[in-house]
């Protein structure tokens, strides 16, 4: 497997994702804008702003080279110089707080004779619905199972232990699969059946967000509502710029910052010392965003 092959069906996976996304939308409309990197390399950033139901959000690809940063190449524990990362990565802000925020991320990174694949899909409702929790888990155990019997609940875990604020003490939604460092010799896959994964889990994103899309686009909402989004996404932005390793490895490696801070929302906000009020939809919100929930059980 080359460079070109996995660069090639990443770009087509970002245009299909796109495609499905403005079909529901219905009004928003991506805008293209193709970067270069100085020491090697480039992208195509992807962001619709305004839409119908998407308010702000990108579905990035970027496959970029060339010497790694040292502070890059101790935290991923590897010696060599030289790097190639290829990848999708998506975020999307929906202006309903009825809609549910969702990120993606699927990637390949290669240093030397050491490769490895990673990724995931999470979702941070504003209010959880543990129906939608279900569906979401449910279409990501279908994928995983496709594959391998322990990949769910395996990745489950590691996305609660990764999406997780431990200054809040809360994790940053209902989680989903998160996985890194993938190869041969930890997963007894083929670096072929690999990127098949990797694959199916970015063809799971578009199916099953624009349900949840066309579900709750025109769910009533008032002030209040809007308030609590602003206030979840407030989080959102702290995990993100705190502790997200995507983040801090692509400004580490002088990516492309307009494209790598696509994914914090137009507005959100911070109100000191915040209660929600008992027995609310907020309140009932915060109690859910513990590890280890599962969210496939019927209750």
């Amino acid at each position: 497997m080359i460079r070109s092959e996995i660069e090639s069906k990443f770009q087509s996976l970002q245009k299909d994702i796109i495609s499905s996304l403005e079909l529901v939308d219905g009004s928003g409309r991506f805008r293209y804008d193709q970067w270069q990197r100085a020491e090697g390399g480039g992208g195509v950033s992807s962001i619709i702003e305004n839409g119908r139901i998407l308010e702000k959000g990108g579905v990035n690809f970027s496959a970029v080279y060339g010497p790694l940063h040292p502070g890059a190449a101790k935290a991923l524990g590897v010696e060599t110089k030289e790097f190639y990362a290829c990848g999708v990565s998506i975020v999307l802000h929906p202006k309903n707080p009825m809609v549910p925020i969702i990120h993606m991320n699927v990637r390949y990174f290669e240093t030397g004779s050491t490769y490895w694949f990673g990724g995931g899909i999470d979702l941070t409702p504003h209010y959880v619905v543990k129906q939608d929790a279900a569906f979401f888990h449910q279409q990501l155990k279908n994928t995983c199972d496709a594959f391998s019997p322990h990949f769910y609940s395996e990745y489950k875990k590691w996305a609660d232990d990764y999406f997780y604020l431990p200054h809040r003490n809360e994790t940053r939604g209902i989680g989903g699969i998160f996985f890194d460092r993938l190869n041969n010799e930890n997963t007894g896959l083929s670096k072929e059946r690999l990127f098949e994964f990797v694959l199916a889990v970015g063809e799971t994103f578009a199916p099953t967000y624009t349900f949840l899309m066309q579900k709750n686009f025109e769910h009533p909402y008032t002030e209040t509502h809007k308030k609590w989004q602003a206030l979840r996404r407030g989080r959102y932005v702290e995990f993100n710029l705190v502790y997200d390793r995507g983040t801090k490895f692509g400004l580490e490696t002088g990516g492309r910052t307009e494209s790598i801070l696509m994914s914090l929302p137009a507005t959100a906000a911070w109100i000191y010392d915040y209660t929600p009020e008992t027995s609310s939809e907020e309140e009932y919100t915060l109690s859910m965003l513990k590890k280890g929930i599962s969210w496939l059980e019927k209750n």
